[in-house]
């Protein structure tokens, strides 16, 4: 054959030792990340948690907070798959400075720091409004399902639940019965490197089951109580009763509220709630609530909750994207989800105090029978219009329309690169736990971001 080839020696050996800084392009995102945690984050509450000077070092949280938050960015996710990234992987392997920690202490460390990563949401935003990416001149709010990590196959119903629990307690009896009548001949039988008192396999594994069976049923039974006691007060509140009869009534229903039958409950992820999702399938979900900036698409405030619909999050979102900016947005776009009487009317109250400062623009959905838009909007506003039929008609007019169509293109594509790049769904379990953790999503989220228009920016430059 008289093919020439590259030459190619698998057994060659290095007569200098190799760099994994050459290995790394200098506009790689790991490089990004690095500068961001030496120079522009502040670490200070990652290390102040470690006031004990005693036992094994513990590795440096920059060396931690690198590898996550470059995981983070790229959807390496899980800590074992981190743990082989550092291995494996060129750009983890320089990240870690080729320390490889394992999979246990990356979990710890996550865990031990979560609200400290969640707060690592709050400095992307800043960083992202000192480089000029954040004008506030219009966002969008919208919601996402967020998968929760819980299994649907380790839930039960109400119904299934209280017959399941009344079997269990019957064999958890017998099985007392039983290791009474044996506790005799336990000193022989289990030898002198045990106590002798420990509950047989099967007996310690009913019994656990029995105690988080009855957990998760009374907790169905609380949540019941809870919406009973909810509904009987907001009703009460309608009629103008005072507030000693409207918490009566709310105790009456709490008292007589009944589970449903197919009320479910996780015991993977109690706070998870089986949620439809956009395929239409349904699954254990949290509801993600965003609002972006139209700019950039920087996400400005966030919060992740265990509620279904997106309705009774209007006020809270305003309040959190207020808080955490300090000013209000000047135009807000908004789904029909959101639409309500109540909120439409306390969006009315926002756009007076601000004397034209802020304006709202949300979908009203179908109009209800006997409520009516005009076509083409004209002349002024009927007086006897309700506040929906207002929002309908300034939907209707040409700048209403303009404003409002780029609803989706401003929101939408953020939810679908999260989903692409990191994945759309927690590792955490649990409420809190899930919320940090989303928190630290969207934070990266807004670092690629900045990554980009730093990078466009350089380019420019040069």
């Amino acid at each position: 054959m008289n093919k020439r080839f590259k030459p190619f020696d698998p057994d060659a050996v290095m007569l200098v030792p190799p760099s994994l800084d050459e290995w790394l392009p200098g506009n790689h995102l790991a490089r990004f990340i690095a500068d961001l945690v030496a120079e522009e984050l502040d670490l200070s509450r990652f290390y102040d948690s470690y006031a004990k000077t005693k036992g094994q070092p513990p590795y440096d949280p920059r060396l931690m907070v690198r590898v996550l938050l470059y995981g983070y960015c790229v959807g390496v996710r899980s800590s074992r798959e981190l743990e082989r990234a550092c291995v494996d992987v060129v750009a983890f392997r320089w990240l870690a400075a080729q320390q490889a920690p394992d999979f246990r202490s990356i979990g710890r460390f996550r865990k031990r720091h979560l609200a400290a990563l969640g707060n690592v949401f709050l400095q992307a935003l800043e960083l992202c409004r000192a480089a000029g990416m954040v004008s506030l001149g219009r966002v969008a709010l919208d919601g996402t399902k967020v998968r929760a990590n819980a299994s649907r196959r380790k839930a039960m119903s109400y119904s299934r639940l209280t017959e399941k629990q009344k079997i269990l307690a019957a064999e958890v009896s017998d099985l007392l019965a039983e290791a009474e009548r044996i506790d005799a001949g336990e000193d022989a039988r289990f030898g002198a490197d045990k106590r002798g008192d420990e509950l047989p396999p099967e007996l310690a594994q009913k019994a656990s089951r029995l105690a988080k069976m009855a957990a998760a049923r009374k907790q169905l039974e609380e949540d019941a109580a809870a919406k009973a006691r909810q509904e009987a007060e907001q009703k009460a509140r309608d009629r103008g009763d005072d507030e000693d009869t409207t918490a009566a009534k709310g105790e009456e229903a709490a008292a007589k509220a009944e589970v449903k039958p197919t009320a479910q409950r996780n015991f993977t992820d109690p706070d998870s709630r089986i949620m439809k999702t956009a395929d239409g399938s349904y699954h254990y979900s949290y509801t993600a609530q965003a609002v972006v900036d139209a700019d950039h698409q920087v996400i400005v405030a966030t919060e992740l909750n265990n509620i279904a619909v997106d309705v009774q999050q209007l006020g809270p979102m305003i309040e959190t994207t207020t808080e955490t900016l300090g000013q209000m947005p000047a135009q807000w776009t908004i789904d029909a989800g959101y639409c309500s009487a109540e909120n439409l009317e306390h969006i009315n109250e926002i756009e007076a105090g601000a004397a034209g400062g802020t304006e709202f623009f949300i979908a009203t959905g179908r109009l209800k029978h006997g409520e009516q838009v005009p076509d083409a909007p004209r002349g002024r506003i009927p007086k006897n219009a309700t506040a929906k039929e207002r929002m309908a008609r300034k939907l209707k007019t040409k700048r209403g329309r303009a404003v409002y169509a780029r609803r989706k293109a401003i929101i939408e594509p953020v939810f679908g690169q999260i989903h692409t790049r990191q994945g759309k769904h927690v590792l955490l379990r649990g409420l809190r736990q899930a919320q940090q953790e989303w928190k630290l999503i969207a934070g990266c989220h807004n670092l690629l971001k900045l990554f980009t228009a730093r990078t466009a920016a350089a380019t420019a430059g040069a």
